[in-house]
């Protein structure tokens, strides 16, 4: 099990770069300016899918991406059918793992991914949120038997850096 989030540029202060892609979504590999960001913010998108614009024209929407779309704007952060995401509650996963639609809990949380014990207050966090999976990796994306669930926006501080971004290795799930 591993977390995703959306960042937000005004915690990012990396040299600006221009951004080609989609001024709306449906759109696929555009080529329409959409202002330029800071290169970690850019980073931190393509790792996490979704950034949210703090200044300039764009401000308050969101600049997201997808390795199968590119980058576009959009009012909101989405998973792959369109459906905006929403904190403490979406997921991905493989489908050996959970069918989209499919609703579940986390019941125990493992170890991190270095192999430590999991925090009590992160873990209890983790057990009581109510997850849906909204989307389904392809085969094998983030490695087998595999789960992402959406943590959120950041807010005043880079959520990389917090406990809640972690990987549960050996994490169980059981119906909600």
């Amino acid at each position: 099990m591993t977390t995703y989030y959306t960042a937000s540029q005004s915690l990012y202060r990396g040299k600006p770069k221009a951004v080609r892609g989609c001024l709306k979504f449906h759109c696929s590999h555009g080529k329409d300016p959409l202002g330029s960001y800071p290169e970690d913010f850019l980073k931190v998108i393509q790792t996490e899918g979704s950034g949210r614009i703090t200044s300039g024209p764009e401000r308050g929407r969101y600049l997201n991406w997808s390795s199968s779309v590119g980058f576009w704007l959009d009012d909101t952060t989405r998973d792959s059918a369109g459906r905006p995401l929403r904190a403490w509650t979406s997921a991905a996963a493989d489908r050996s793992v959970l069918a989209r639609g499919q609703r579940f809990a986390i019941t125990g949380c493992g170890r991190e991914g270095n192999g430590r014990r999991v925090e009590a207050k992160v873990c209890r966090a983790f057990q009581k949120a109510r997850w849906t999976v909204t989307d389904l990796f392809r085969p094998g994306y983030g490695g087998e038997d595999h789960a992402d669930v959406y943590i959120g926006e950041e807010r005043g501080s880079r959520l990389s850096g917090s406990p809640f971004y972690t990987t549960l290795r050996g994490a169980t799930l059981g119906p909600s």
